[in-house]
């Protein structure tokens, strides 16, 4: 299975933008900030846009329908995700799940064939539009559910993919997969079923290169494209192991551990000798494998998307990734910058 050639093109050319920053994730942003950031990343020729229903609850997605509302539909590329339906509810909490000033709605679990459907039509009228390029399935992982994830896994694939492949032959999708942050739902989803692209936050990271030995191996084989998404693992990778502010470092959404910590500081040691921003490096290492077709990364402001832009441009001279790789801190079959794969 594979997503059409201007699909690919598309997600390949620059960054893409992440919408949980637009359903405020953490903090607030306003709609004319969100919509501003939108346009610009556009301008600046970021055609990969990803939202969720999960992000503010619906949130993220009015505001790219708000943004998008007079852009021509063919020239970017949208994915959102299905598996949480939204409910109304005047007395739902204003903060939800991470996100601040929530719309009023609750969120409940659904994968199921009959679900998946109303999920995505749900979607297509929060984001303005008759058709979606990419739909992902949405945390099937066992930190998500827990002891229900094996069931959640079974619902998912017996209702959601099935109902996502009779969508993309209709036209309606030109691609599906999973996302997720977890390597082994990845690999037992293909072990499962067919897919076309796989968005996976934080396991391909200068940090946490866990879908190195594996996944990344088998997507290649099977022809699956790969989205990295959280290229700064929620926090560490763009502050640093010891942010300037006095706050402790975040990894995978909590406090980084000692080991996250010292490994972090090496590669900023690293850093400081070649003159390359860490978040440079962050931004460019995993867009060096042949499996990886976009790095998709958030911003709530047009300062940070442009400051990422430039990230994803600095020159990083080889033997920065060289010695990153001589002191383990990439390992030996990753691919770098610059460098073909196999090549030393």
């Amino acid at each position: 299975m594979t997503i059409a050639a201007e699909l690919t093109a598309k997600l390949r050319a620059r960054l893409g933008l992440g919408g949980a920053p637009f359903g405020n994730l953490f903090r607030a942003t306003s709609d004319e900030a969100a919509a501003a950031t939108i346009r610009q990343a556009l301008a600046a020729g970021v055609l990969y846009l990803d939202t969720a229903p999960h992000y503010g609850n619906g949130l993220s997605e009015h505001r790219y329908g708000c943004a998008l509302r007079d852009v021509p539909r063919d020239s970017y590329v949208l994915s959102t995700k299905v598996g949480r339906l939204l409910s109304s509810d005047s007395s739902a909490p204003r903060n939800q799940h991470g996100y601040i000033d929530v719309l009023p709605f609750v969120q409940r679990y659904d994968y199921s064939h009959d679900g998946t459907l109303r999920s995505l039509e749900d979607s297509l009228q929060r984001l303005g539009t008759a058709r979606l390029d990419i739909a992902y399935v949405h945390d099937i992982d066992v930190a998500t559910h827990r002891a229900d994830q094996p069931a959640r896994f079974r619902e998912a694939m017996n209702g959601a993919m099935p109902a996502l492949a009779r969508l993309k032959t209709e036209g309606v999708l030109g691609g599906y997969g999973i996302g997720v942050n977890d390597v082994q739902v990845c690999c037992d989803t293909l072990a499962a079923t067919d897919v076309d692209i796989i968005l996976l936050a934080g396991r391909y990271t200068l940090a946490d290169q866990s879908a190195l030995s594996t996944l990344l191996p088998e997507c290649l084989r099977r022809n699956v494209a790969v989205v990295v998404g959280g290229p700064f693992n929620s926090g560490i990778l763009a502050t640093g192991a010891r942010p300037r502010d006095g706050s402790a470092p975040y990894f995978n959404y909590a406090p980084a551990a000692e080991p996250i910590i010292a490994r972090v500081a090496a590669i900023e040691s690293a850093c400081v000798k070649y003159a390359v921003p860490l978040q440079a490096a962050a931004l460019q290492f995993p867009a060096a494998h042949p499996a990886v077709v976009n790095v998709l990364v958030g911003a709530r402001s047009i300062a940070e998307l442009d400051a990422n832009l430039a990230y994803a441009r600095f020159p990083i001279p080889i033997e920065f990734w060289k010695t990153l790789r001589e002191c383990g801190l990439i390992d030996p079959a990753a691919p770098i910058p610059g460098q073909s794969m196999g090549a030393t």
